[in-house]
């Protein structure tokens, strides 16, 4: 039985919120389940980084969350990939430097394999107004 688009769209973000927590968590484990394998995470600064590089992070303890929030997610459809553009929040540290902030997100996610996958996360720095 085919989903309706208010069924696929709590999916995907079932499936957000579950990656918002293993970040949180800093859980490679469902990280790598989670992240398609062509994975293309783009930071705040423009930098880009494969699966295993953002994996790489956590695993090498380089990459510490302290706080990490996520929300203000909305949702967009597109048969079997969706758009998910939200707020993340993050306290964080990498390589014993403070790092994190508030930041836009746009996360990409495709069906593959019969369940949804992450893509692709861009990073957007939120700035105060001028």
């Amino acid at each position: 039985m085919r989903q309706t688009r208010d069924e696929v769209e709590r999916e995907v973000l079932k499936v957000g919120e579950e990656w918002a927590a293993a970040e949180r968590r800093g859980d490679t484990t469902d990280l790598e389940r989670m992240l398609a394998n062509d994975f293309v995470g783009i930071g705040p600064r423009g930098f880009m980084l494969s699966k295993e590089q953002w994996l790489g992070r956590y695993r090498s303890g380089d990459f510490k969350n302290e706080s990490f929030t996520w929300d203000e997610a909305k949702v967009r459809v597109y048969g079997e990939a969706a758009v998910v553009t939200g707020r993340e929040d993050t306290t964080a540290t990498y390589q014993g430097h403070p790092t994190g902030g508030e930041f836009r997100t746009t996360l990409v996610f495709v069906m593959q394999e019969r369940r949804w996958r992450l893509a692709s996360i861009h990073l957007s720095p939120i700035l105060p107004a001028p």
